[in-house]
């Protein structure tokens, strides 16, 4: 599959930046421990790699089951599948910058699991399900259809601490690039 496979609407809304991450950069991952698709825990605050990224999203759909009412209306929710496509298309880059990738939403891990094997994902994805992550860092996080969802954002951890923040992200197809080109401009030499 590719991230054509899933074309974006050209209409859809963009989001604002409401100011919901402009208390992130600096802050320190928390000591949690998430559920990965992998059927492990992923310990945030204990990661090995020099960089990490964690890309925040609000959902992914379940083939053959409808989004909630009026999804595509909402600014910046569409777009999951596109975005974690991106990151998978991409994941070798990320490799040679000595940087880990993970997706992380509000979903649990058997839904985010049928997701990461139908897209061949390379990576990671955690579950946030009882909010620890969101309530740790006060992410934004939005309600639809009786559901707390994230609002898309992607943070760049390095040595624990979130060392950049792109939100609002729009759209969400080509935020692997903007984080690549992020990295490359940003080495770890630095």
């Amino acid at each position: 599959m590719q991230p054509s496979d899933f074309p974006l609407p050209t209409n859809l809304p963009r989001p604002a930046d409401d100011g919901g991450a402009d208390h992130l950069t600096g802050m320190r991952m928390p000591g949690l421990i998430l559920s990965s698709t992998r059927g492990r825990g992923v310990d945030l605050g204990a990661l090995k790699s020099p960089r990490t990224v964690f890309y925040c999203y609000p959902m992914t759909g379940v083939p053959g089951k409808p989004l909630p009412e009026g999804w595509d209306m909402v600014p910046g929710v569409r777009g999951c599948t596109p975005q974690a496509c991106g990151f998978r298309d991409r994941h070798q880059e990320f490799s040679q910058l000595q940087t880990q990738v993970f997706g992380v939403s509000t979903q649990d891990t058997t839904y985010q699991s049928e997701m990461a094997g139908r897209l061949h994902l390379p990576y990671e994805v955690l579950s946030d399900r009882e909010y620890k992550l969101c309530d740790a860092l006060r992410l934004p996080t939005f309600a639809v259809a009786g559901m707390r969802l994230m609002k898309r954002l992607t943070m760049i951890v390095r040595d624990g601490d979130v060392e950049h923040v792109f939100y609002p992200v729009f759209p969400p197809d080509e935020n692997a690039s903007e984080v690549l080109r992020w990295l490359h401009g940003h080495p770890l030499a630095e």
